[in-house]
């Protein structure tokens, strides 16, 4: 059952339309929908987080900035609320990219009171700004669910 949530949720997150050029639409069980602009996502409160992770083509590393995942979908306002019992038994995070590359990440990963997985939509790597935003698993041994140039954010 739990691939199947998995494939349904990615085929979902990889139907929505793009955002507007460099930045993200966020949508699905959020009480406030919208798009941000790179701008917009620099402004947000954020972290840095450290990568030393591998790939099929050899590694990836760097420090990423970034607004925490969980910070831009809690502000937006989940549908069920921020408890950890409507987490549990809700949503699941999915983020895809322009080239419809996408990844799944849970909400209880992200949640500051369970995972609190520093999971981030970088604007920057090793002080240079990104064209566009990227999301960065830093607890992943293998870079498979870092996502370049992402335009959805869909909560499910």
């Amino acid at each position: 059952m739990g691939l199947r949530v998995l494939a349904v949720a990615a085929a979902l997150a990889l139907s929505v339309a793009p955002a507007l050029a460099g930045g993200i639409a966020l949508s699905g069980a959020v009480q406030h929908p919208g798009t941000y602009s790179m701008a917009q996502l620099r402004a947000l409160p954020g972290i840095d987080v450290k990568v030393d992770q591998k790939t099929d083509k050899g590694g990836f590393t760097g420090t990423f900035h970034g607004v925490p995942l969980w910070t831009l979908v809690n502000g937006a306002g989940l549908v069920n609320g921020p408890q950890r019992n409507a987490i549990l038994r809700h949503a699941i995070l999915v983020s895809s990219s322009a080239d419809r590359y996408g990844a799944v990440v849970s909400l209880g990963e992200i949640h500051p009171d369970l995972g609190n997985g520093q999971v981030i939509l970088a604007t920057a790597k090793n002080g240079t700004p990104l064209a566009s935003p990227v999301l960065i698993v830093p607890g992943d041994g293998h870079a498979a669910r870092d996502v370049r140039n992402v335009t959805n954010v869909t909560v499910q």
